[in-house]
């Protein structure tokens, strides 16, 4: 392995040897069942507990399991832990102390809870914080400081979705939920200040753990490209929060319009190369 000037190790060439093509497709097929259980939610005022915790243990189970396919067993144990694990504990101090994101409480209706965080909490974190990884990878040029940041964005935007959605739904609630990110009443913005605080140390980890490769993680970019246009379009038409859907479309796009820009122009490469 050799080192690049950025300091960052350059990608091993893969083997020659064939890989089996039926794990990847199991996980594809884990994340088609989410995309599949999602298209449901806005028939149920946010989603019921069953198609929510069947939503986030399909995508957490494709996180992982892409990682274990495309990476090895380290990189899925370094994203359950650092994600799952990391993600609980900023979790179970802020719901004690109100730091780093607020003074907010679980109500409840998200199932079997740890330390008074719902157990589907840390999964979530697991599920969006892999692609938000190879968001920052694919944006940030393999400059550690550039993917890092934007792979923070990523994972901190992604929020600005979920937590009126959840809100809305019940699940948690906040103490005092003012200033607010403009069009997103309801939730404070120290909610999002320590999201993005969290995800900066999670994906710092996962980017030093997790060697970059290739080819392309396709997979994980689609999950956040459709949870990016699936949440725009939920909250415009079904959850009734357009507001909500403009700012998130405007802070999430930053990073996933760019993304489905770059995979346009490799695809077309790709089909004029043929």
């Amino acid at each position: 392995m050799t080192t690049t000037q950025s300091g960052r190790s350059a990608p091993v060439s893969a083997p020659t040897t064939a890989r089996p093509a039926w794990p990847i497709a199991l996980v594809a097929a884990l994340a088609a069942g989410a995309v599949l259980v999602q298209m449901a939610f806005p028939f149920t005022d946010g989603g019921t507990l069953a198609l929510t915790a069947a939503s986030v243990l399909l995508l957490a189970g494709a996180a992982l399991g892409h990682a274990f396919v495309a990476y090895g067993p380290r990189a899925a144990l370094s994203l359950l832990v650092v994600a799952g694990g990391g993600g609980l504990v900023a979790e179970v101090v802020g719901v004690h102390t109100g730091v780093p994101f607020g003074d907010y409480a679980y109500s409840g209706t998200l199932g079997w809870q740890v330390g008074g965080v719902p157990a589907l909490v840390p999964l979530a974190w697991v599920m969006m914080a892999w692609p938000a990884l190879h968001v920052g990878r694919l944006l940030g040029g393999r400059r550690r400081v550039a993917t890092v940041l934007v792979s923070a964005w990523a994972l901190t935007a992604w929020d600005v979705f979920l937590d009126p959605q959840m809100v809305d739904a019940g699940h948690w609630t906040w103490a005092d939920p003012h200033p607010a990110l403009p069009g997103v009443e309801g939730i404070p913005l120290t909610n999002f200040a320590g999201w993005l605080l969290v995800s900066l140390l999670v994906c710092a980890a996962l980017d030093r753990l997790v060697p970059a490769s290739d080819p392309l993680p396709l997979l994980p970019l689609a999950v956040y490209l459709w949870t990016y246009f699936s949440s725009v379009l939920a909250h415009a038409l079904f959850f009734g929060r357009p507001p909500v859907a403009l700012v998130g479309a405007l802070v999430m796009g930053v990073v996933a319009v760019p993304v489905a820009v770059r995979l346009r122009h490799r695809a077309g490469r790709r089909v004029r190369r043929r």
